[in-house]
């Protein structure tokens, strides 16, 4: 995809996050159970939403107290294993199988209580750790937050549709799930994460120095230019940025650039001379210093 000037102004942070990493659903899953029940799953590098439709029930996690979540609330996992349950507490059962489609008969899922939606996003290169990093491992999103609106209305047409079975349906289920997890990413952007990216993204001076280097990422940036750009003092911005998402924005912007230089360099179309033009490396002998110092293979190994 060529993009002109202007559409690159244009890009956010996290719309370019997902197209270079090529963020798509794997599987949505609908899940209806009565009485007691409890689903076990491990820590994986993964990025899922669980949605409640109706009724209630518990997520826990290792070192933390379990949360409710109500009809309309949807909470996002990444790394962090985890317990979906009708009661905190109760002895748990491996989940994946359920999830993989096989039939669970020691879980009592008659009757629909409580009615969930579950998904997931994939990125197909090896450099989704990177989204990974930048988003919480547990985050809720509850119904009465601002923009939660716009997250339950995908989440009623995804129920509608994973529930119709009609021609075509899985196609438009994953779809929705990917919306439904951006507009869920979106709600997490109010500032209620405590630190990271998505709070750097609440924040508008880090929000437009985000922006600035996605947009142009071949830009060779200082702190001091971005601080400028953003309209505050070089040692502000730059106390900011480490405080908030958690590393000094040079290293930030290094990452990225490295980042998407894999993900050219997987599609075999250009040569490491050219990938490291457009990432923003000034001789293709640093940019391959750089390259080996954090991936340990050279990028024409890649």
């Amino acid at each position: 995809m060529n993009l002109s000037r202007s559409s690159k102004l244009s890009l956010d942070p996290l719309s370019d996050v997902l197209a270079v990493l090529d963020a798509q659903a794997t599987r949505t899953s609908r899940l209806e159970a009565s009485g007691e029940w409890a689903l076990t799953f491990p820590e994986r590098d993964r990025l899922k939403f669980v949605a409640v439709v109706k009724g209630t029930c518990w997520i826990e996690r290792p070192g933390h107290t379990a949360e409710p979540l109500v009809a309309g609330d949807v909470c996002l996992i990444g790394r962090t294993a985890y317990i979906v349950s009708s009661h905190p507490g109760l002895p748990p059962i491996d989940g994946e199988p359920f999830y993989d489609g096989e039939t669970l008969e020691e879980l009592p899922v008659q009757g629909d209580d409580t009615i969930m939606l579950g998904g997931g996003i994939a990125v197909t290169l090896d450099d989704g750790g990177f989204l990974l990093n930048m988003l919480p491992a547990f985050a809720l999103v509850p119904r009465l937050r601002a923009g939660a609106a716009r997250v339950a209305a995908m989440l009623g047409l995804l129920d509608i549709e994973m529930a119709s079975h009609r021609l075509g349906s899985d196609a438009i289920a994953k779809r929705l799930a990917e919306i439904l997890l951006v507009e869920a990413i979106r709600a997490c952007t109010d500032g209620s994460v405590p630190t990271g990216w998505l709070k750097g993204l609440a924040d508008p001076h880090l929000r437009r120095a985000l922006a600035l280097v996605h947009a142009d990422i071949a830009e060779p940036w200082s702190v001091a230019g971005l601080a400028a750009a953003v309209g505050m003092s070089r040692s502000a911005f730059a106390a900011l940025f480490k405080r908030t998402i958690g590393q000094p924005p040079l290293d930030y912007i290094r990452t990225w650039r490295l980042v998407r230089a894999r993900t050219m360099l997987a599609n075999h179309d250009r040569s490491v001379a050219e990938v490291a033009i457009l990432v923003g490396y000034t001789s293709q002998s640093a940019f391959t210093h750089a390259y080996r110092r954090v991936f340990a293979v050279t990028p024409r190994s890649a």
